[in-house]
């Protein structure tokens, strides 16, 4: 992860509307576990998971470790373990703890994690209120809108990551209504698939103008693709459903080679939270979701795909998955349209694999680790989901997973050539 590029105003009411926006986002992920019992907060379903204290206590430590460590006077750490214990995988930052036993951290308990994260909000808000030079000043700014950025991510994965783990509760409990969940709501009618044609060009990717964006979405830089469509909106549950009962998982003509191991190995037979229409209950299927078990919503989207999901769906459906180059210049042109669904509804999978942009250089230091060293074995997800904190997405942001995940919400737009 790195900071963008653009000079940060470091003048009086610019700190203050940054420690506003701290506030904001660290006030968030409180509310996100108040539904949460201090047992839900502990446990980990998944090696690729982490606890929702867990959560709370490494975007608390990257603060602390960045920024207090280097700018506040007299620095002296909350609890000195803690700097092993949530670190992440900043290997320039000393040992950490191993990432598939974070559910065994029963201690330090909820209370003080959330004691730290006050103890470090007071901290930093009063570094903020303070007259520091042009050049601290500067580093600060953007190491703190490094760590709301970083945190955001983090209010994303706790949202999937408690929705993993509820899901493998028999009792299949909800999790509550919260500002950061859209409402279930009626059911809605999907509008009828269009195809959007796109003319063979030069186009431009990547990210430009002022703002926030991580180093991978940088340089921009010119890219060709020939002419190709693209649905003018994601591929619903009920398109899907047709795949699952025309025998789509049974059938391995329409899978990568791996993806077919992965399915035969898995014993993989839908998309992650169905649940069978013969299993438990009666001729309906049904979904689990962050409002528990439910009805399936046949013209939502259908989500929490892996990448060798969505591609056997394309390939059933006589189409493919789109590059991240077509799905920028599609989204450019038709993000911003009403009903569109490039944003706010699913990430959405491409073919490309994750890997650096012409002229990518990462940046010297912990800080820079966050990316670059991710690019190998991972596609590329675009767009931004339901969980996706508001004002988190933009155009040119890099979502990247392995070809086997499906806990996120992610989902599917076709092309074709």
């Amino acid at each position: 992860m790195a900071i963008h590029i653009a000079e940060p105003d470091t003048g009086r009411q610019a700190m203050t509307d940054l420690a506003q926006a701290f506030s904001s986002v660290r006030e968030q992920s409180c509310r996100l576990v108040q539904p949460l019992s201090a047992e839900d907060c502990c446990v980990q379903s998944m090696p690729d998971a982490s606890p929702a204290k867990w959560h709370l206590a490494h975007t608390t430590w990257f603060f602390e470790t960045f920024i207090l460590e280097r700018f506040e006077a007299g620095f002296r750490p909350f609890h000195p373990a803690f700097r092993v214990l949530f670190n992440s995988y900043y290997e320039g930052v000393g040992e950490k703890h191993p990432r598939a036993q974070r559910g065994m951290i029963t201690r330090p308990s909820l209370e003080e994690v959330l004691a730290y994260r006050k103890n470090v909000d007071q901290r930093l808000l009063a570094l903020l209120a303070q007259a520091l030079t042009p050049e601290f000043g500067c580093e600060l700014t953007m190491l703190v809108e490094l760590g709301l950025q970083h945190e955001q991510q983090h209010q994303e994965l706790l949202l999937t990551d408690i929705m993993h783990l509820l899901s493998m509760n028999p009792l299949l409990p909800p999790y509550l209504s919260s500002a950061a969940v859209t409402d279930a709501g009626a059911e809605r009618i999907a509008s009828a698939l269009q195809w959007q044609s796109f003319e063979a060009g030069v186009i431009e990717v990547g990210h430009k103008g002022a703002g926030f964006f991580f180093d991978n979405e940088t340089p921009r830089h010119r890219q060709f693709v020939e002419s190709f469509s693209m649905a003018s909106r994601l591929v619903t549950n009920a398109e899907f459903l047709a795949f699952v009962e025309d025998g789509g998982y049974n059938n391995p003509l329409l899978w990568l080679s791996a993806g077919w191991d992965w399915v035969a190995q898995q014993k993989i037979t839908r998309p992650l939270y169905w649940q069978d229409a013969h299993a438990q209950f009666d001729s309906a299927w049904r979904e689990f979701t962050l409002q528990g078990l439910q009805p399936l919503a046949l013209h939502d989207a259908v989500t929490h795909l892996s990448f060798f999901e969505a591609e056997a769906y394309a390939r059933w459906a006589g189409t493919r998955l789109p590059t991240e180059a077509e799905w920028e210049c599609a989204a450019a042109y038709s993000g911003a349209a009403a009903g569109a669904d490039y944003f706010g509804v699913a990430w959405q999978w491409t073919t490309s694999s994750y890997a650096p942009y012409p002229g990518y250089m990462a940046l010297p230091g912990a800080v820079g680790e966050y990316n670059g060293k991710f690019m190998v074995n991972q596609y590329v997800l675009r767009g931004s989901s339901v969980a996706t904190p508001a004002g988190h997405a933009r155009l040119s942001y890099r979502n990247f997973f392995p070809a086997t995940a499906r806990w996120q919400f992610s989902g599917l737009r076709l092309a074709r050539s």
